[in-house]
């Protein structure tokens, strides 16, 4: 584990994560106290990136948990091999090892006929330990939430016909948000929280020199001067940092030296998502915020 702040700045560099010392202070002392984080924010942020270089940098086996509306238990956690089991017992009847009821039963809720899926295979021993990443818990239902907060609170997960399953080492827990929804605030409260802005232009410009190496310099300072105007201009989807680098990368693929009006037109696509955006941008708009993009890039 770094050992201090600066350590764990350097620890996400070395990941290709360029962070801000907040962020690196809420992340080192997630990981010296022992704590899951919960990172909300905009969507293209960098908050799953984070968890991405935690278990490469560490390293560590990631352990993704991408939540989705209806997820349960069964898909989450774990789920009893039902195959199996009926197996075990038609061969224990036809071999006439059946035994009593009683010890049947227990014999076929045993450890090898569970089906470990993410939540459960975070806290388990084999492969090391692991970086459990909770990815966009608000697109799960409110009552799966209940599901998480022993795992956050005490690193183990109870199962009614086994008992409680403990972790040997406790994971490194990330939860994300996109804040579709609020978290509730048990969750919150078992977590250290950071909110992970949009980044500012030289931030930007440090993620892009190591993300898309390939983009001429002027470019580059063209590319993230128009995208920090743009994000503060009324639109429905305003692009993430991912985007950033895409569009920077496609207009590097076409041999553009500079941001030039024609070729922002023609590649709107890459950096905005949804065609009321694209309307509303293209043409006029654009060329404006080309002006001043090179201009404070000049």
């Amino acid at each position: 584990m770094p050992e201090s702040v600066e350590a764990t700045q350097r620890l996400l560099a070395a990941g290709g994560y360029v962070a801000d010392r907040a962020l690196a202070t809420t992340v080192h002392l997630a990981l010296r106290m022992g704590r899951p984080l919960f990172l909300e924010g905009e969507p293209g942020t960098g908050k799953t990136e984070i968890a991405k270089v935690l278990a490469k940098e560490l390293p560590r086996r990631l352990v993704r948990l991408q939540c989705y509306d209806g997820l349960d238990l069964s898909a989450a956690a774990y789920e009893w091999n039902h195959a199996r089991q009926l197996m075990s017992i038609r061969l224990a009847e036809a071999t006439g090892a059946a035994g009593d009821r009683e010890s049947l039963e227990r014999g076929i809720y045993d450890r090898r006929f569970l089906q470990e899926r993410p939540l459960l295979q975070a806290l388990s021993p084999e492969g090391g330990s692991a970086v459990l990443l909770i990815d966009e818990l608000d697109r799960a239902d409110e009552p799966f939430e209940a599901f998480l907060l022993e795992i956050l609170a005490d690193f183990q997960l109870s199962v009614p016909e086994l008992g409680t399953i403990k972790a040997a080492v406790p994971p490194i827990v990330i939860i994300t948000s996109n804040r579709t929804r609020e978290v509730h605030d048990a969750i919150r409260r078992r977590c250290l929280y950071h909110w992970v802005d949009y980044p500012d232009a030289a931030r930007e410009r440090a993620i892009l020199r190591i993300r898309a190496p390939g983009v001429p310099e002027a470019l580059s300072a063209q590319v993230v001067a128009f995208v920090q105007r743009l994000r503060c201009g009324d639109y429905f989807k305003l692009p993430g940092v991912a985007e950033t680098i895409d569009w920077a990368a496609a207009l590097t693929a076409l041999d553009a030296q500079e941001l030039e009006p024609a070729a922002v037109d023609e590649t709107l696509g890459v950096l905005l998502k949804y065609q009321d955006d694209i309307a509303k941008l293209r043409g006029a708009e654009a060329a404006k915020l080309v002006a001043e993009a090179k201009q404070a890039a000049a």
